[in-house]
Parts: C-alpha cells; sequence; structure tokens
C-alpha cells in the first residue's frame, strides 16, 4: 500500500493535504477505495457549509457498501470537486488525486492531531489483523 508522506492521516481513512494558501484538501485514502470496491455514487457537501471536526460531511457509495465521509478537521467547504458526482470510478482510479471537498479551516492547530503517513500505516495493518 501506498501512502503518500506529504499528507495527513484521519484514523476514519480520509487524507488531508495542507495547501500553500492555508486551505486544505480532502479526499478518502486509498485503503478506503478498496474497502469499498468499485465506486457508483458520491454525495459530496456543499460549498459554504461549516463542518466541525469529525462531523459526517460526505457519502462514498460502492456496489458494496455506502460509507459516510467525516470531515478531518473543522472548517467551511470552500470548493468540492463536482466532476466526481458524473465519474465516482475516479477515486477508485487514484484515491489521492480525486479529491473530495476543500476547507478554509477554522482551526488549524487539529492538524497537529491528525496522522502522519507511519501512523496511519501503522493503523491498517492493525486493522487488517
Amino acid at each position: 500500500m501506498s501512502v503518500p508522506t506529504n499528507l495527513k492521516y484521519s484514523k476514519s481513512h480520509e487524507w488531508v493535504k495542507p495547501e500553500a494558501d492555508g486551505t486544505v484538501t480532502v479526499g478518502i485514502t486509498h485503503h478506503a477505495q478498496e474497502l469499498l470496491g468499485d465506486m457508483v455514487f458520491v454525495e459530496l457537501p456543499e460549498i459554504g457549509r461549516k463542518l466541525k471536526q469529525k462531523e459526517e460531511c460526505a457519502v462514498a457509495e460502492s456496489v458494496k457498501a455506502a460509507a459516510d465521509v467525516y470531515s478531518p478537521i473543522s472548517g467551511e467547504v470552500i470548493a468540492v470537486n463536482s466532476p466526481l458526482a458524473d465519474e465516482p470510478g475516479k477515486i477508485n482510479e487514484d484515491a489521492f488525486s480525486a479529491w473530495l471537498f476543500k476547507l478554509k479551516p477554522s482551526n488549524t492547530s487539529e492538524l497537529d492531531g491528525l496522522l502522519d503517513a507511519a501512523a496511519y500505516t501503522e493503523l491498517v495493518e492493525n486493522e487488517e489483523h
């Protein structure tokens, strides 16, 4: 499993990419899409919605199951990847480039509580045993 080291991770399998402008980009991890299987539908949060850390904000649905996506940090939704609604399979092709939404963080210290690549890899390995 390839886990990019430039990202942060949540225990609920979202990835977070801090951007140069202070915003963050959020998606689901490769491990999450592997567990779900072939993606058939993605429900994205509304632009302008204010999210609290760990709040349900999106849904990723596959042929096997639907999974809630949680906001890894608190903030306001400033963009969504609307083409994913028509092509949810992009998540299966490359989960780390098929972002779901972008946030303007309201509490950047929450980023410090997220996992780095090594800790996330360990989390996944422990789940598999």
